[in-house]
């Protein structure tokens, strides 16, 4: 069952990628204390993540910072050195990445995908979510396939 608004995020171990290497935390302890723009994609390196969602976030960080939201996030079901390596590469100092490595964080918030016919296994979903001290405040999911309601301009009309 997918999370809902008004849910607490479930406690799962993450990966943070920074430039000294992988971080272990937890998601009580990342979100903790602040609200948290989120969004979450198949794969790092994927077409559409690659070339629209990403950039997105990149491109309205300020926007999103500037309406409240301490941190910018992306997740997916990429080791920390991936994620690290694609926030390297396309994205920005106003962007951390959460490796989600081992899928924990995508199955306890119920939203995974079947990425098997491309070779990828379990994935997380495109979607987006808005957490407040831990606590899902808006969400995002996209049809598969579909690239529009994840978005950082989404988002930000949400704010």
């Amino acid at each position: 069952m997918a999370i809902n608004v008004g849910d607490r995020l479930p406690s799962v171990p993450l990966t943070i990628a920074t430039a000294d290497g992988p971080q272990p935390t937890t998601s009580d302890e990342f979100f903790k204390g602040k609200k948290v723009a989120l969004f979450a994609v198949p794969g790092a390196f994927t077409p559409t993540c690659s070339a629209r969602h990403l950039p997105s976030y990149v491109d309205k960080a300020a926007d999103l910072k500037a309406k409240g939201i301490d941190e910018i996030v992306g997740t997916s079901v990429n080791d920390a050195f991936v994620m690290g390596a694609w926030n390297s590469a396309q994205g920005s100092e106003d962007i951390k990445m959460l490796a989600d490595g081992n899928g924990q964080f995508a199955e306890a918030v119920g939203l995974t995908m079947d990425g098997s016919k491309f070779g990828m296994g379990t994935r997380s979903q495109r979607y987006s979510m808005v957490v407040n001290d831990g606590v899902v405040e808006q969400l995002n999911v996209e049809a598969p396939g579909a690239y529009e309601t994840s978005s950082a301009e989404h988002m930000l009309e949400q704010l």
